[in-house]
C-alpha cells in the first residue's frame, strides 16, 4: 500500500494469483467463474511481465517469455484465454502454480535472500564484536 499506484508488478501479480487460489479453495465459486478468475490473473501476469521487455518494434510474446524463462505453454494458455476457447480449470490451476513458482524463484527469493544476507552480515559483525570483547577480557586477565 505504500507504493500506491506504483506497486511492483511481481507483488501485484502474486496478490492476484494467491487471491485466485484462496477463492478456489473456498468452494464458493463455480468452475466457470474460477476459470475466468485464474484466466484474468494469468493474462495480466504474462502481459505485465513481458511488457517491460517490449521495445519500440513489437516482439512476439513467446520470444519475450523465453528471455525471462516463462514456460511457452503459459504464453499459449494466455493466448487461449484471450483469443480462443476457455481452457479446462485443471490447466488454469496448473498455470497458476507454475507462475507462482516462477514469481517465488525470480522475485520473492531474491527479496528474502537480500534480507537473509543483511541478517548474516549483522550476525557476523556481532560475532566479531563478541570475539574482540572476549580477547580484551583475556588480555586483561593476562595483564593482571
Amino acid at each position: 500500500s505504500r507504493y500506491g499506484p506504483k506497486m511492483p508488478l511481481a507483488v501485484d501479480c502474486t496478490a492476484e494469483l494467491v487471491r485466485c487460489k484462496v477463492l478456489d479453495s473456498s468452494g464458493r465459486l463455480k468452475s466457470h467463474e474460477l476459470i475466468l478468475s485464474y484466466g484474468l490473473a494469468l493474462v495480466r501476469f504474462v502481459n505485465l511481465i513481458t511488457e517491460r521487455k517490449q521495445k519500440i518494434v513489437s516482439i512476439p510474446l513467446r520470444q519475450l517469455a523465453r528471455e525471462v524463462d516463462i514456460p511457452i505453454w503459459v504464453v499459449d494458455l494466455r493466448h487461449e484465454l484471450t483469443h480462443g476457447k476457455l481452457p479446462r480449470l485443471a490447466l488454469c490451476r496448473k498455470g497458476c502454480d507454475v507462475v507462482v513458482d516462477w514469481l517465488r524463484k525470480t522475485y520473492w527469493s531474491r527479496q528474502l535472500g537480500n534480507n537473509l544476507c543483511e541478517e548474516n552480515e549483522d550476525e557476523d559483525e556481532e560475532e566479531e564484536q563478541e570475539e574482540v570483547e572476549t580477547n580484551a577480557e583475556l588480555d586483561n586477565d593476562a595483564w593482571e
